[in-house]
């Protein structure tokens, strides 16, 4: 796929695995320079509209009251290839109340699938992650999440991705999310 431009999108349909209910989300291209990518999104009938910013493999670098320092590490480290596996340590820090969560991640290529949506079929690369996070102003306080995304290189993004999320070992959030739309402005 060509550089990313203002105006590409990304739609999906997210699936809450706990209580069955979808949504849509779309990610729309707002800006690009040489480090960011700056993205509107948007969640079913507006509710929830946020700017998110990420580097250029897909990183995120802030998204509403959280920035990522340096990054998240939920993105993708190239050249991708089966076996490939990568670690980011970095800190979540809350404008909004001051919370302090360190993160490590640790990231690997497990494999080659190509991917059907209703989007299209798509090669991809499957990575798996698993990212741990502790407070640091309550080290009691601590959370998991497990990732696996199916990135397609010819439209540079993800074509799917499950989500599972757990506080102090209960479970938040479990989700799939399918790629149902994507384009370039034209």
């Amino acid at each position: 796929m060509e550089e990313p431009m203002p105006g590409d999108f990304w739609a999906y349909d997210v699936r809450d695995e706990i209580g069955g209910t979808s949504t849509v989300r779309r990610f729309v291209v707002t800006d690009v320079t040489s480090g960011e990518i700056r993205i509107q999104l948007a969640t079913g009938g507006g509710n929830g509209d946020r700017l998110n910013v990420y580097d250029r493999s897909w990183n995120l670098k802030s998204t509403g009251p959280w920035k990522y320092q340096p990054i998240d590490g939920s993105g993708i480290r190239t050249p991708l290839k089966v076996g490939s596996a990568w670690s980011v340590t970095a800190d979540d820090v809350n404008s909004q109340n001051g919370s302090i969560f360190r993160r490590s991640v640790n990231s690997k290529v497990t494999g080659q699938e190509t991917i059907t949506t209703k989007a299209g079929t798509f090669d991809t690369f499957k990575i798996e992650t698993v990212v741990s996070r502790q407070s640091t102003n309550d080290p009691s306080n601590k959370g998991e999440i497990t990732a696996q995304t199916w990135y397609a290189p010819a439209i540079d993004h993800w074509v799917k991705r499950s989500f599972v999320s757990r506080a102090n070992n209960h479970l938040v959030n479990s989700s799939t999310s399918e790629l149902v739309e994507y384009g370039r402005k034209k």
